[in-house]
């Protein structure tokens, strides 16, 4: 576990190991390096048989605010090719942990947002601290959504109305009530817990787990699962091949004025309406 990652770090104490996003200056936004460091990390958990659990958390008080809209900034993607590349990496590394054999558990606190969120959902469990705040406001800056697993979790009503009107700033109790996370502890327990749980699961024969984590994945999957998250990645194709006005104003601004002054470009058009 000594790989000289530059974007995450990756740890094993014995039978679980902890995986921690570390671009805390950015919020821990998933740029490419991240993603490919990703993949080659939860390889890496995947081939060690001595780890029967794994735990995701974020460096710096946060745990992803998504997708690094700056590097979109920097090098201006456009055209479905170059897009389909870009959300095949994104989908891929996110749904990694669905698929993961072993199990998979999100310590989320501070900022969850967009692609992290999506990241958490994907963990078959969430422990959230008390400060969490999660969301989903691709809309809201003309982008879509990469893994659209949020309608799975809190069912067709709820995800309308989170991913339709951009909501961001979900409390980690609403978040519990509606079924994103599992349990809410206080903040500076939140490492602790999920570390708990890790422990407590891989006690378990680890082929029992994954056999078992595989048949609850498999209930999901023969209901559409798949195919629905596949068919989203192309409407998201299509959204970001084709561009939308929304987001070629917010990124217009982003580049000649700052992130900070896009998103309250963002936020002001709303008026302060209410978003979750």
């Amino acid at each position: 576990m000594s790989e000289p990652y530059q974007t995450i770090r990756l740890e094993n104490s014995g039978a679980v190991a902890l995986l921690t996003l570390a671009r805390p200056e950015r919020a821990n936004a998933i740029d490419r390096q991240m993603l490919d460091e990703l993949q080659h990390a939860l390889d890496a958990v995947e081939r060690d048989q001595e780890i029967r659990a794994l735990v995701v958390k974020g460096a710096g008080g946060n745990f992803s605010s998504g997708f690094d809209l700056k590097e979109q900034m920097e090098t201006r993607p456009s055209g479905f090719d170059t897009w389909q590349q870009i959300l095949d990496r994104d989908f891929s590394a996110v749904t990694r942990f669905w698929h993961l054999k072993k199990p998979t558990i999100a310590a989320v606190q501070g900022y969850c947002l967009a692609g992290g969120c999506e990241l958490a959902l994907c963990c078959d469990i969430t422990i959230a601290a008390e400060d969490a705040i999660f969301g989903e406001p691709e809309l809201k800056f003309g982008a879509g959504i990469v893994v659209m697993i949020l309608p799975w979790l809190v069912g067709p009503k709820r995800a309308k109305e989170i991913i339709l009107t951009g909501a961001d700033r979900i409390t980690a109790p609403e978040a519990a009530r509606i079924g994103i996370v599992n349990r809410v502890v206080p903040s500076d327990e939140v490492e602790t817990a999920a570390l708990a749980l890790a422990r407590h699961i891989a006690v378990i024969d680890p082929a029992l787990v994954q056999a078992t984590k595989r048949a609850i994945n498999h209930s999901f999957e023969v209901m559409g699962l798949i195919e629905a998250l596949d068919a989203a990645l192309d409407i998201d194709l299509a959204i970001e091949g084709n561009g939308s006005d929304d987001k070629r104003a917010f990124m217009e601004i982003a580049r000649k004025e700052g992130l900070r002054r896009a998103i309250a470009w963002r936020d002001a058009r709303f008026g302060g309406s209410a978003d979750g």
